[in-house]
């Protein structure tokens, strides 16, 4: 029984990393319960303590989403060219401020300005650290060691362990102040950069010495990664709509007090599955999982669209979405993080990682507008799930002609290493 809690546990892996690849995985955590201890309670802040309007949430909320996700691609050049570890802790240094501008703010230009810098300061880190394992990964790979797909595997988990923790502490500090909350969170990142100022590695940027250009330059030249990062795209609008459709649809009968159990049952899943699951995907499938899982993702709203449209009983519909919906994102993710580096070359990840997150920034921010739209028409509830469904559909089809045709996603190593 030991030995099965064991191997379903992030913790018990651990140990097969090196220590800045443990380091990494743990500061997700951390990333993750900072982030989560105020952003659920935001615009709660907003309107309830501060009293703002609609329009102004709208923006800052819509400002924090662009200034993070849509700039990671300068973040990721940034780690290139001036190495991961300063991109990494300036980024740390500016979540910090960015919370402290948040706790002291009770005006539009404050708000603006912690807002941005909270953003941004993921911009920095993340594509940063994401390179970073993913370095890492491929040469402990290459070495007979755990996957880079199962270090990213850890990764994700560890980021699931946190957007459970950071929200269940954040409605504690809530009942005394959000300026509390918001201290609290920045605290979590002095703690973080104090670990990784001593943990993470010193070492020359990858491509010291060169204009940040040249990286955006090699990345857009890479025809096989373009259509990749397009396909991919479509699972962060999928992601979304955890925040955006299904809150509509627990409205729609009357259950939205559900959603916090709802996203506890997808953290669980992954808690407990993903590094099972993605030991079985290495084995059996390889690269091939990216067409099944853009499959399953696209079952996600078909099934909930015939659910809703069956009028199927209450939770029903919003059950089996986030269920489906998780099981096509634990199947996608970690594969495709492993394959960035095999399309990148192994060069310029940070770039690499950072285009692909801007790209499905842009595709949240077009895509959920549309969705939007179809959710405001007043048509049929089941049309916005059946509609969207189309998309990682097509992002499926492109998946499966890239694995058979581009030599980078071909997954001998996986049927070696079996």
């Amino acid at each position: 029984m030991r030995d099965l809690l064991r191997r379903w546990s992030v913790l018990g892996r651990l140990g097969e990393l090196p220590a800045p690849m443990r380091l990494i995985v743990l500061g997700q955590l951390a990333f993750n319960t900072g982030f989560y201890l105020v952003l659920p309670f935001f615009a709660l802040h907003l309107t309830r303590d501060l009293g703002f309007g609609g329009a102004l949430v709208g923006l800052l909320l819509g400002l924090r989403t662009f200034s993070q996700q849509g700039l990671f691609f300068l973040g990721g050049a940034l780690a290139d060219r001036f190495g991961t570890r300063p991109v990494a802790l300036t980024g740390f240094v500016v979540r910090i401020a960015g919370f402290l501008l948040l706790a002291l703010a009770t005006g539009p230009v404050l708000l603006v300005a912690g807002t941005v810098a909270t953003g941004f300061a993921a911009a920095l880190f993340s594509p940063a650290v994401e390179a970073e394992l993913a370095r890492r990964a491929g040469e402990l790979e290459r070495s007979a060691g755990p996957t880079r797909s199962e270090a990213f595997a850890m990764f994700g988990v560890a980021g699931e362990v946190g957007i459970v923790i950071g929200p269940v502490l954040g409605s504690l500090l809530l009942t005394v102040d959000f300026a509390v909350t918001t201290v609290a969170a920045a605290g979590v990142f002095v703690v973080v950069l104090i670990a990784f100022v001593r943990g993470m590695p010193r070492g020359p940027a990858a491509h010291a010495g060169e204009p940040i250009l040249a990286g955006w330059g090699e990345v857009l030249r890479n025809r096989a990664f373009l259509a990749f990062t397009a396909a991919y795209s479509s699972w962060l609008l999928s992601y979304n709509q955890l925040y955006l459709a299904l809150p509509v649809e627990l409205d729609r009968v009357g259950l939205a007090g559900l959603l916090g159990g709802l996203f506890v049952v997808s953290a669980v899943m992954v808690v407990l599955g993903q590094l099972p699951l993605a030991e079985l995907v290495r084995r059996r499938l390889g690269t091939r999982a990216l067409p099944i899982g853009f499959a399953v993702l696209a079952l996600a709203f078909l099934a909930t669209a015939a659910l809703v449209a069956a009028d199927a009983p209450g939770p029903l519909p919003a059950v089996v979405f986030v269920v489906t919906l998780t099981l096509g994102q634990m199947t996608v993710v970690p594969v495709a993080q492993d394959a960035v580096g095999r399309l990148a070359g192994e060069r310029r990840l940070g770039a690499y990682f950072g285009v692909l997150a801007s790209a499905g920034g842009l595709a949240v921010l077009g895509g959920s507008a549309l969705l939007g739209a179809l959710l405001d028409a007043g048509g049929p509830p089941a049309l916005p799930w059946a509609a969207t469904a189309a998309l990682p559909l097509a992002s499926a089809v492109v998946m499966g002609v890239l694995v058979r045709r581009v030599p980078a996603l071909d997954t001998s190593l996986e049927r070696n290493r079996s």
